[in-house]
């Protein structure tokens, strides 16, 4: 089980490139070393509004795993520094980021977002989604999600007042941290 934790010593990465690697689950196993131990996998992170606490259980998963991961956000973006983590600086604009995600993610990638319809473009893809609650967005879940969150849209659009998404809380950080050990352990046994 991945715990959240804290204390990363972070230094600035910042990559204007659109320059990125993915590994699909067919590939998912490194064809040097120990083949059993070291999967591939590339997870995408939704940066700009990711939370802290997510990176950082992200960047650990990275570590423990060997697993790229690829930061995009439309600002400079701090990260550990590592050659599994990289930043991808897009121009700001309306779902600049997202577009670039979509773009580049590829079939059984990992994609980290709160943004429902940026998860529901990925799972079209092809990827897996999980919100940084912990919600998984697949093709099981994501339409269903998506219609919720259009209708709330509609009722705010209409006057309405609604309540914004709570603060994320140490409980919504556990049920990440296990949502992301159950998908990279389900990736893992695809291969097997």
């Amino acid at each position: 089980m991945i715990r959240a934790s804290s204390g990363w010593k972070n230094s600035y990465r910042s990559l204007n490139t659109t320059a990125s690697f993915s590994f699909p689950v067919e590939d998912f196993y490194s064809m040097t070393g120990d083949s059993e131990t070291t999967p591939k996998l590339q997870i995408w992170i939704d940066a700009d509004a990711c939370p802290r606490s997510i990176k950082e259980i992200v960047f650990k998963t990275s570590r423990r795993l060997k697993l790229k991961v690829t930061l995009v956000a439309n600002q400079g973006m701090y990260s550990p520094s590592s050659d599994l983590i990289e930043v991808i600086t897009v121009p700001h604009g309306a779902d600049v980021a997202d577009d670039k995600i979509v773009e580049m993610v590829q079939k059984n990638d990992l994609v980290i977002t709160g943004d429902i319809p940026l998860a529901a473009r990925v799972v079209e893809k092809g990827a897996i989604a999980i919100g940084t609650r912990g919600e998984l967005f697949d093709a099981d879940s994501v339409q269903g999600r998506l219609a919720t969150r259009n209708l709330m849209e509609q009722f705010r659009s209409s006057g309405m007042e609604t309540s914004g998404p709570k603060p994320i809380n140490s409980k919504d950080t556990q049920a990440f941290a296990n949502q992301l050990d159950r998908i990279v352990t389900r990736m893992v046994k695809l291969k097997k």
